[in-house]
Order: structure tokens, then C-alpha cells, then sequence
């Protein structure tokens, strides 16, 4: 038995979406490199942190190997061991911090950190040291985002300790922006100059530096990477040697920019009509009668609330398709229902099929999409989709 309530997930829609991604990443190569194999494009980190975003990161790292993703992304160790234990053979990035971690869960699963503290480098170091291995890492560098990473103007004194770790390998130095979704901001443009000014430091400290010590071995196979979704679409300078996607893949685009790339929405949540009632004037529906009528209307109930990921504050904001028609939220949202003012959708009944994210017809306005969802309760799409609760099932198509 599933419930009314389900989440579908195109997976071909996926690769296909990371395909288009590839093609645009191809037509106009970085002027910043290349990745020394003859290709001219950047690879691609597909980022499946969340839970890819909500979409179930099992299945979808799966697919995302076959589509041919140069490497995962997630935010944890534990993220990363889900994936693995999927059989996924790709190397897999963990972005986020490690001094809370248990780090044998790097060695066990073939994991690769983000080193992005003093604290972060000699606990991985140790535990390398103890597991008798060196292990490559990614250098996270803070040119602005004021969370995690070495400072970018305190390089000279904080990186020679790391670099000179015996079980530590340098494979790759990134940076992530905080604006690239903002296009009046300046502070996109600064971060990537540091980051460029960065690459120099690096690459002088890996080497020895002044004080000739033989450190991290070739420089030049130290790959870059920077461009999330956002950063992708903007601007081909911080392409590097990959690009980081995440919410482009799910096919749908960081506000408020636009793109040409041809994608496609891979998640859509449907459920079910369980009963429609009347209501009659003066009366209202739910919990503090948000919602009141003057008039009689017919509203239908579904089975879907907060509980299952739906935001309390779509109530008398957000819309569903029933029928091919646009019916809007009334009254509160509840943790397993809402409802929604059916009065001019015909005959609906129970079993009628209701889309809270997707298609029901052709036309524009016979789709919702997460970009819709988010501008309409003041958040961004990102939450919409990540939110969505685990007890929705997730079928796989």
C-alpha cells in the first residue's frame, strides 16, 4: 500500500538535463583552462547533497553515473556512505565540515574530504597517518563567504602546515560564491579575483615555497572548481577545471536568472481527492478559519500537509491543479491536509488527481513549478523541493 500522496522522478529527465548541462558547457570552453585530456569543457561535480535535493540521492547518484558526472558532491560523511552503499563507484566529494565527523568513514568508503580548516587538516591527517594510507583531499578557500575555508588573505601562514602533511594529497582548490544569484552584486566579481590570486599562493606554497620544502608533488594535475548553478549560468570565467550544479540538474533554474538550456522539471508531487464538502455562507474551513465564505463553495480535501513538506504558508497563497484547473489553498495548512476551493472545477470527486508540483495539461498555466511554489510564499526553490518530507514515497520512472 502507498499513500495518496506521491513524489515522481524522472530519472531520464535527469540525464537528460545533465546532458544539456555537458552541451552548454561545451560550447563555449573556459578561458580559464582546460582539464589536460584534451577535452576543452569543464567536468561536471554533480552536487546531491540533501538527499539530491530531496529527489532520494540513491537513485539519482545512480543515474547520474551513467550519465557520466566526473564526480558527486554531498554534504556529509554519512551522505556520502548512502551513496556508496549504493554501489556507486564514482569519487565522491564531501563538502562539509569534518571536525565533528567519525573520519574513518573516509578510508572505509573511499571518500574525499573538503579540508577547509588547521583544526579539519590535522585530524585527517592523523586518522590517515592511523589508517596507514594517504588520502586526496579538496582545498576549500574563503574568498567572501565568510563560513568555511582558509581565509584567502592568510594563506602564507596557514597552508605550509597542511601542505606539508605526509598522508595528505592536494587534488583540488575551490571556493563557493555568495552572490552569484545576485546580479547587482559586486561581490561576485571580488570573490573570483581572489580566488584567482589564490591559485597563485597555492601553487607556490605546493611546491615548496620559499622555505624548498618538496611538498604535494605536480602542481599542474591540482585541478579548480568554483561555479555552482548560478555561477554556471553567469559567467564561463569560473568554469575552471569543473562546474558544481545542483538545482540546474533537478531542471530548474536558480532565480532570478534565466537560461537556454533546455531542462526539464524531474520531480513532480501528486496526490488525491478524499472528500469534497460544502460550505455555506459565514462559514469558515480548518484550524482558526483562516479562511471564511460569503457565499456557498465547494471545497475538496487532500491529503498532503506540513508533514509531508508542503509550507504552512501556502494557505490563501498557493495553487494546485485539479482537472486541468487551477484551485488555490484556503484555510490552514495542516500536518496531513489541505484544502482547496474546488467551486468552479465541475463534478470533482474523490480519487481526482491533484498536481501540487508538475503538469496537468499543456499549457503554461497548467503547471506549477518549485520557481512558482517559492515566489509565491517569499523563499527560494531550493527549499521547496529539499523539504519534502520522508514519508512521501518516491517513484522512479
Amino acid at each position: 500500500m502507498i499513500r495518496s500522496t506521491v513524489a515522481h522522478v524522472n530519472l531520464n529527465a535527469l540525464k537528460s538535463n545533465f546532458r544539456a548541462i555537458d552541451a552548454y558547457l561545451s560550447t563555449e570552453p573556459s578561458p580559464s583552462t582546460s582539464l589536460g585530456t584534451g577535452r576543452t569543457a569543464p567536468g561536471i561535480i554533480a552536487v546531491i547533497k540533501a538527499n539530491a535535493y530531496g529527489h532520494g540521492s540513491p537513485r539519482v547518484a545512480c543515474a547520474l553515473e551513467e550519465a557520466g558526472a566526473t564526480m558527486l558532491a554531498c554534504a556529509d560523511i554519512e551522505e556520502g556512505i548512502v551513496i556508496r552503499q549504493a554501489g556507486v563507484r564514482l569519487p565522491i566529494l564531501v563538502f562539509g565540515a569534518l571536525s565533528v565527523s567519525d573520519l574513518d568513514g573516509l578510508f572505509e568508503y573511499s571518500l574525499t574530504p573538503t579540508i577547509s580548516t588547521p583544526g579539519a587538516a590535522r585530524a585527517v591527517q592523523a586518522a590517515a597517518a592511523r589508517h596507514k594510507t594517504t588520502i586526496a583531499y579538496h582545498l576549500k578557500i574563503d574568498t567572501g563567504m565568510n563560513r568555511l575555508g582558509f581565509r584567502h588573505d592568510n594563506l602564507r601562514r596557514t597552508l605550509p602546515e597542511l601542505f606539508r602533511s605526509p598522508n595528505l594529497r592536494l587534488d583540488a582548490v575551490y571556493t563557493h560564491f555568495a552572490s552569484a544569484d545576485v546580479p547587482e552584486s559586486p561581490a561576485f566579481g571580488d570573490q573570483r579575483e581572489r580566488f584567482e590570486a589564490v591559485w597563485a599562493v597555492v601553487r607556490e606554497l605546493a611546491t615548496g615555497g620559499s622555505e624548498g620544502q618538496p611538498v604535494q608533488g605536480r602542481v599542474r594535475s591540482i585541478k579548480r572548481h568554483a561555479a555552482n548553478s548560478a555561477a554556471t549560468l553567469r559567467d564561463s570565467r569560473v568554469w575552471y577545471d569543473a562546474v558544481r550544479p545542483g538545482l540546474l540538474l533537478y531542471g530548474i533554474v536558480p532565480p532570478p536568472l534565466a537560461s537556454t538550456i533546455p531542462l526539464e522539471p524531474v520531480m513532480s508531487l501528486t496526490s488525491r481527492v478524499v472528500a469534497v464538502k460544502g460550505l455555506r455562507p459565514g462559514e469558515g474551513v480548518g484550524y482558526g478559519w483562516r479562511y471564511q465564505t460569503t457565499e456557498p463553495r465547494t471545497v475538496a480535501v487532500v491529503p498532503a500537509g506540513y508533514a509531508d513538506g508542503l509550507d504552512t504558508r501556502l494557505g490563501g497563497r498557493g495553487h494546485v491543479l485539479i482537472r486541468g484547473g487551477r484551485a488555490p489553498i484556503i484555510g490552514a495548512v495542516s500536518m496531513d491536509m489541505i484544502t482547496v476551493d474546488v467551486t468552479d472545477h465541475g463534478d470533482v470527486q474523490p480519487g481526482d488527481e491533484v498536481v501540487l508540483l508538475g503538469r496537468q495539461g499543456d499549457e503554461s498555466w497548467q503547471r506549477i513549478d518549485a520557481r512558482e511554489v517559492a515566489a509565491a510564499i517569499g523563499t527560494i526553490p531550493w527549499e521547496i523541493v529539499c523539504r519534502l518530507g520522508t514519508r512521501v514515497e518516491r517513484q522512479y520512472e
